[in-house]
């Protein structure tokens, strides 16, 4: 995973499960702005902002996959997260994108 995770030991329950999540197809959504994805972002990952994740719900949760969620610092993909669970969509707060490299 990420750096500073290798360093720190990091979580490694947090990361299994984001490994195990990617094994199923897992998809993984940055919500950060579309100028901060275009910057840089995990190769493969979709952007969707926070501010269209409402809009996007059913067609998140017809895609009947895990969900690991993204953004720079981990808040923006918390709050993702919970409107995604609160749905019943399968999702993980994966925190900085940096740290799914």
């Amino acid at each position: 995973m990420g750096f500073l995770s290798s360093l720190f030991g990091g979580n490694s329950a947090k990361q299994e499960k984001i490994l195990e999540m990617i094994s199923r197809g897992g998809i993984i959504i940055d919500v950060r702005t579309p100028g901060e994805f275009k910057m840089s972002h995990v190769p493969g990952s979709k952007n969707i902002p926070l501010n269209l994740i409402s809009s996007k719900l059913k067609n998140l949760q017809k895609l009947n996959k895990p969900i690991i969620v993204c953004c720079a610092s981990g808040n923006r993909s918390g709050q993702a997260a919970s409107m995604l669970q609160a749905k019943g969509i399968e999702v993980i707060n994966g925190g900085s994108w940096r740290s799914l490299m």
